[in-house]
């Protein structure tokens, strides 16, 4: 293991490098117009697993392509399978950016560019740990599988077909993904929790073409008020959610997970100044994190409908728009949940104007126990690379093909994340803690020894 962990030292700068050519790669997938770029961050995850020694396929699908590798030399040892992405969210909004988002800039400690923690600075990690070992000593402990995609960020839609189709060639003993944060700087954590996901778009369709608010206002139902006025329904003053029936199948936080989350190193002051609010808002009778990390929520995502430029213009606008999200925890079943909210919707719609409803992505929340053998490897791993061992958190994020891959391989799942929770992940200067980069190479070497 020194040999390893002084060759992870010895290439420090290099990976600094490379980290910045693979984030200078705009590879949005939601935007049809990179379909390109996307490729090229895919050749780009093939061509550096080929260069450390891995079999790699890249494989088409309907979308954006799949990255696999594999190092199996180590037979009677144990397999891990390591997933994350290449694909980013849209930069927008651009002139928020302090610096170019696919241009990558270090200061104060931090790399920051698009991708920088959400995922391609995670991916990475795991990339560079491998490519350590096979350097010094030439081999793996254990054997190591790649899957690495194209489409996280616009709902994973063709990964979960490849892991049916390919799930004994997929097989491993453990699972292991870095696309979550840690609690604090210098806090080490393990995730053992996600919240599902529901995400879909409303429109509102009023007048056939944007009308004169003088001359037509008081007539015609206004699609943008009759949008607002939905929204506004869905959630009561406390915080809850109105949809009938949403919280019939939320399994209640035990007395023992309430002590553990009220244990955990969490200034709440702190958390409001990094997040640049002056109070927390969420539902009545919970903490922030109990709220983040185990309670459901709806939330507007986006709102689109009139006037938006410089100056006025009195229009009644002809069509509203929005996207919205509901963030599910067990045991909620993401069809249950969709069909609840569309019926609700449906309901709240006055007939002046005409509704529809497009379902976009999902997924369900997931568990993982903490007395795992896999759990506990990591522990051992995460704290020898930060000195200090790793709290247990939740996330309040959906990664989509994590129930997938427990469901399909019946492999534990390890979420050892490498970002921090105020590195602005889909938002404008997005960072990675260089820190916490080149500690999380060495944690992610250790835990290949550990599992073994």
């Amino acid at each position: 293991m020194d040999s390893v962990l002084k060759a992870i030292a010895a290439d420090r700068a290099a990976a600094l490098e490379e980290l910045k050519a693979f984030l200078r790669i705009p590879s949005v997938s939601g935007d049809p117009a990179r379909r390109g770029e996307v490729r090229r961050a895919a050749t780009w995850v093939a061509e550096y697993l080929g260069r450390i020694g891995c079999r790699v396929e890249v494989v088409e699908t309907p979308g954006h392509p799949i990255v696999y590798g594999e190092w199996t030399g180590a037979p009677g040892r144990p397999t891990l399978l390591m997933y994350g992405h290449y694909d980013v969210q849209p930069e927008d909004p651009v002139h928020e950016w302090t610096s170019p988002p696919f241009e990558p800039t270090i200061r104060d400690g931090a790399i920051y560019a698009r991708g920088a923690a959400d995922d391609k600075g995670q991916v990475f990690v795991h990339l560079k740990a491998a490519a350590a070992w096979l350097k010094a000593e030439g081999r793996l402990p254990l054997n190591l599988k790649f899957l690495i995609e194209g489409e996280e960020e616009v709902g994973s839609v063709n990964l979960e077909p490849f892991v049916v189709e390919r799930a004994e060639r997929l097989k491993a003993d453990a699972v292991v993904i870095s696309d979550t944060a840690m609690l604090a700087k210098g806090a080490p954590a393990l995730g053992v929790g996600l919240r599902g996901i529901v995400y879909c778009q409303v429109d509102v369709q009023g007048p056939a073409t944007d009308l004169h608010s003088g001359t037509f206002g008081g007539s015609v139902a206004n699609p943008a008020t009759v949008l607002c006025r939905i929204l506004a329904r869905l959630t009561d003053e406390r915080g809850r959610v109105t949809i009938p029936g949403f919280y019939d199948e939320v399994r209640p936080l035990t007395a023992a997970e309430r002590e553990a989350f009220a244990a955990l190193p969490f200034d709440e002051k702190a958390y409001r100044a990094a997040l640049g609010v002056s109070a927390l808002d969420g539902e009545a009778g919970f903490t922030a994190l109990e709220r983040r990390w185990a309670r459901p929520t709806f939330e507007v995502n986006g709102l689109l409908a009139g006037f938006t430029g410089v100056g006025s213009k009195t229009v009644l606008p002809a069509r509203a728009m929005a996207k919205v999200s509901m963030r599910l925890v067990p045991d909620q079943d993401p069809e249950k949940i969709i069909e609840a909210f569309e019926a609700t919707v449906r309901r709240l719609c006055p007939p002046s104007v005409t509704l529809r409803i497009t379902r976009m992505h999902g997924s369900r929340p997931w568990l993982m126990p903490t007395d795992h053998p896999a759990t506990q490897a990591a522990v051992r791993a995460l704290t020898r690379g930060f000195g200090r061992p790793p709290v247990f958190i939740r996330s309040g994020g959906s990664i989509p093909i994590v129930t997938a891959l427990t469901e399909r391989l019946a492999a534990p799942i390890l979420l050892i994340g490498f970002g921090l929770p105020d590195e602005n992940a889909h938002a404008p200067d997005e960072r990675l803690d260089l820190d916490n980069f080149h500690r999380g190479i060495e944690t992610i070497a250790h835990l290949y020894a550990e599992l073994t």
